[in-house]
């Protein structure tokens, strides 16, 4: 017969309770992102915002800053950022679903906030939590424009156009590719160039994680 497993109460509850005190512990978004409008410094870390960012921050809004004035805090409105109408000829804009308010922050400013993205005009499917909601460049879609936006329908996207490799680096490839197939190339290589390739983490993450599926990772 199995012998029963004795059940640590007391180990439990003060499991529960350090996890407790760790949560009550954390810091919350409105003491990290806190700011210091007359340094233009971060109190929790004291690092100064860049220079470039100074006029928005007193222009402009950050997310929670316009949801919580409205009804519902903004669910089912459409919020665009400024840095997407000035660098994007079509409409890029997050429809709200879901926020989540951060109750002890001052004039409830600070959360998380959950929606369907468009970018440059085509949607996605998944909902997911909204980015850089601390940035002060967003702005509210008023209401007679939205369905304006969402009647946008995006055009086809320009060929792919490509051009031959530079002599120094096309005569390295065909060395690699000799030495690693043992045979010569068959086509020429040629280098495709692509618009609107944003250099951030998101795009070297992805770029690792294909290499990773074509090559396998080392061991």
């Amino acid at each position: 017969m199995a012998k029963k497993k004795q059940l640590r109460l007391i180990a439990e509850m003060a499991r529960k309770i350090r996890a407790y005190r760790e949560l009550k512990s954390r810091l919350r978004e409105s003491q990290k992102y806190a700011l210091d409008y007359g340094t233009m410094r971060r109190p929790h870390t004291g690092k100064m915002l860049p220079v470039l960012a100074w006029q928005d921050v007193r222009r402009e809004s950050r997310l929670f800053s316009l949801l919580a004035g409205m009804r519902l805090f903004g669910v089912g409105r459409l919020l665009t950022r400024k840095s997407w109408l000035e660098e994007h000829a079509e409409p890029s804009y997050w429809q709200i679903t879901k926020v989540k308010v951060d109750y002890t922050a001052e004039n409830l400013d600070h959360g998380k906030a959950w929606g369907i993205l468009t970018l440059k005009g085509k949607q996605e499917s998944e909902v997911k939590e909204v980015a850089k909601a601390m940035y002060h460049d967003w702005r509210l879609v008023p209401k007679h424009m939205e369905q304006q936006l969402k009647d946008f329908v995006p055009g086809p996207e320009p060929p792919v156009r490509y051009v031959p490799y530079p002599p120094l680096l096309r005569a390295m490839l065909l060395a690699k590719h000799k030495k690693a197939a043992g045979s010569v190339l068959a086509e020429e290589p040629v280098l495709p160039l692509k618009r609107d390739v944003l250099l951030s983490k998101d795009y070297f993450r992805s770029q690792e994680q294909e290499a990773q599926r074509t090559e396998g990772t080392a061991v």
